[in-house]
């Protein structure tokens, strides 16, 4: 891998990470692009460390209120959100990490997020609910959500903000939930990948490419996680569902012809 790889992938997971458009789907098709299939798990590892930071350096008040106030209801919020996802994690972590290795289906979950952001789009303006009224039905289906999006193209911002409009959540309330929840979902996925690093299971990359990657992840991660929130509240889903349309589109089209 040299800088200019690296660069890339990380500019793409800073951005995707946040934007509704699937990291995974689009860190998988810049990997098999630059033929970095093989050197896959040390590199995610870093790239999301990258993006953790980044929301972590935005909400950490709200971080450190929850570590002093572990049964605050924003606590309590988040936790809720955060247990449909591990369920639904480990139940199935073999048939995701297999359908993640070999790609076969993310042209279609690529077409089914479009779906979600268009259909959560129609109905963004009726929401009311500001985050001290969600409630936790709320924050355990926007957690099943999150938790369906571990398949590799159905984006987690997404899906957890669809989820939240579906509830009638205000968009800006929305926003700030869903990335909130991002934060043990990225970090479980950063100890998780870390674990199979100890144990070998990872190919060397050069530290220089580990460092640029890291560097554009944060970066990038920020200024996606600050631009989402002012777009909710004024701008529209719309784009980025013809975006991951035509996207998967071109996916299956590749498949079809063997190209890809």
């Amino acid at each position: 891998m040299d800088l200019f790889e690296a660069l890339v992938l990380g500019i793409v997971q800073g951005l995707t990470e946040f934007l509704p458009i699937s990291s995974t789907g689009h860190l998988y098709l810049g990997r098999h692009l630059f033929g970095l299939d093989e050197a896959g798990l040390f590199l995610d590892t870093m790239l999301h460390l990258g993006t953790l930071l980044a929301v972590m350096s935005i909400y950490w008040q709200e971080i450190l209120t929850m570590i002093r106030h572990p049964l605050s209801r924003l606590s309590l919020l988040v936790t809720a959100g955060t247990i449909p996802t591990v369920v639904i994690g480990l139940l199935f972590k073999d048939v995701f990490e297999n359908i993640s290795k070999t790609g076969i289906t993310i042209g279609w979950e690529f077409l089914m997020t479009g779906v979600i952001l268009w259909l959560s789009d129609r109905i963004k303006d009726r929401g009311c609910k500001e985050l001290e009224q969600i409630s936790y039905q709320d924050a355990v289906i926007i957690g099943l959500f999150q938790g369906a999006a571990i398949m590799p193209a159905l984006s987690r911002s997404g899906l957890t903000i669809a989820a939240a409009l579906f509830r009638r959540i205000h968009a800006g309330a929305a926003a700030y939930f869903s990335f909130l929840l991002s934060i043990p979902s990225i970090a479980g996925a950063v100890v998780l990948q870390s674990g199979k690093l100890f144990s070998g299971a990872s190919e060397a990359v050069p530290l220089s490419a580990l460092l640029v990657g890291t560097g554009c992840s944060l970066l990038f991660g920020y200024l996606a996680v600050k631009w989402m929130i002012r777009l909710l509240q004024t701008g529209s889903l719309k784009w980025f569902a013809i975006y991951v349309w035509i996207l998967g589109a071109f996916i299956l089209v590749a498949q079809g012809l063997g190209v890809f």
